[in-house]
């Protein structure tokens, strides 16, 4: 946390655009943090700071912050989706579930995502330069991104320190102080509840009032307050956004009407492009292949996947019997349709979709079930048929069972890093995991849920962190 409690002069010096939409700041010289926020034009540019956090440093060198960009790692490999290709490295500890406390991955998460926090805060701190007209708005969007990386981080760590306002490097009791989920949670839903009054839905790759009422919907899903998350889903309903005809032009034709909120990317361009789409190919990728396909997550697609499959995964020519995610594939497919979204695949343009409509309609499904498993509810019905028909399932659907609502949260959204966080929401994770893990030869307990406090962090604090258990 030391290296996240950074001067002003520092943040200035790394701001990016993060897509078209973006704003491309000019560079500011012999600034500092008491003189730099001196008008609203310049908090703006700490409001776009903040999703330059998120969307990370395209790099595989270690000591940098890589935002979401291995987040696949510790969500999609940590179930039972994807793995690596040659149970090789340190990615393999996720798929084997022996994650270690020294797993630079997941340092790397945690570090950047406090950043991002540091980042929302430090723009909270100076709204008093915003004009009267924008700062309800400005607080919403930084309060929407604290909230979003708060409910990762609670979500893969579990109890986590938190860090509410800008603090100083003397502040270290506040930093190293381990609180409850529980009131880590009412951080993540006044921040959200800030966000759907003040934001309007102007923005994609920027918090709008239609993210922040998904996510937060989706954080009650999580509380098991259900009543509250249908209300914000029929919301977000009524706001507009409709399913691709074409499931394929949800990842290709970017700023779509499904997507809600996602972090945009520039292909060719090295301060605001991806690799991990890259990291996903054999021979592409910049290391032998992470995040191929296990086999249960391939039958069920080849099973119930529909349309959806051919967009999904596709088989590695140099190795058939291995299967490579092509969800935001980099280098394009012609047999697919699919055109490269930059010169260099380590250089992708994909952007990565956070929040979009299908997820919407199968969690207004969840919200309706509210916690049993069945529903034959109309309006339940109608949002999972909606899913099921875009895909070429339109056989009528007059009853949804959980284990209906898992198979088709599942295909429809494999590998957008939603599988490990459904399970565990709808109270089944350890079953499907243990079961997964026994036919593989792996085992898994139920502390591998959660991952370790980074030891880095657990040093830096001189042992007033404790671990999770099971590390």
């Amino acid at each position: 946390m030391k290296n996240n409690i950074l001067l002003i002069l520092i943040m200035v010096a790394t701001i990016f655009s993060c897509s078209d939409e973006f704003l491309e700041p000019d560079p500011i010289s012999f600034v500092n943090e008491n003189s730099f926020f001196q008008n609203e034009e310049q908090l703006v540019t700490a409001v776009i700071d903040m999703y330059d956090g998120i969307q990370g440093v395209n790099t595989t060198s270690t000591n940098f912050n890589h935002g979401i960009q291995f987040e696949f790692q510790l969500t999609e490999m940590r179930s039972d989706n994807t793995r690596t290709k040659a149970s090789e490295g340190e990615q393999a500890q996720f798929e084997r579930f022996e994650v270690q406390p020294t797993n630079g991955v997941v340092a790397d998460y945690y570090r950047s995502f406090y950043n991002v926090i540091f980042r929302s805060n430090v723009v909270l701190q100076n709204l008093g330069v915003a004009s009267e007209a924008n700062a309800g708005a400005i607080e919403g969007e930084a309060k929407f991104v604290r909230a979003y990386a708060y409910f990762n981080l609670v979500r893969l760590y579990g109890d986590v320190p938190l860090i509410d306002r800008v603090i100083s490097p003397t502040e270290e009791d506040i930093a190293f102080t381990r609180v409850a989920t529980s009131e880590i949670y009412q951080l993540i839903v006044s921040d959200l509840e800030t966000a759907v009054a003040t934001l309007d839905n102007m923005h994609k790759n920027r918090a709008s009032k239609a993210a922040a009422e998904t996510l937060l919907a989706k954080v009650h899903l999580t509380l098991k307050n259900y009543n509250l998350a249908q209300t914000l889903l029929e919301s977000v309903m009524s706001s507009g956004f409709t399913l691709e005809p074409n499931f394929k032009d949800v990842f290709y034709n970017e700023n779509n009407n499904e997507v809600i909120f996602a972090i945009g990317y520039i292909g060719d361009n090295v301060q605001d492009s991806q690799g991990f789409s890259a990291e996903w190919l054999n021979a592409v990728g910049r290391t032998s292949g992470i995040n191929y396909l296990t086999d249960e997550a391939k039958l069920i697609l080849d099973e119930k996947g529909g349309n959806r499959t051919q967009y999904s995964y596709r088989i590695d020519i140099e190795q058939p019997t291995q299967h490579q995610v092509v969800k935001y594939l980099p280098d394009g497919d012609a047999s697919l349709g699919i055109a490269p979204t930059s010169g260099d695949p380590t250089l992708a343009g994909n952007d990565w979709i956070v929040l979009r409509y299908a997820d919407v309609l199968l969690m207004h499904v969840e919200a309706i079930m509210a916690g049993g498993t069945t529903t034959g509810d109309a309006s339940a019905i109608a949002s999972f048929q909606a899913v099921r028909n875009r895909a070429g399932l339109t056989d009528p659907v007059s009853n949804i069972s959980l284990q209906d609502l898992l198979d088709e949260r599942r295909v429809e959204l494999a590998f957008e890093n939603h599988r490990l966080f459904d399970l565990i929401r709808l109270g089944v994770a350890e079953s499907v995991l243990g079961d997964f893990a026994a036919d593989n030869g792996l085992t898994f307990s139920a502390t591998d849920l959660l991952l370790p406090i980074p030891e880095a962090e657990i040093g830096l604090s001189k042992e007033r962190m404790n671990q999770n258990p099971g590390y």
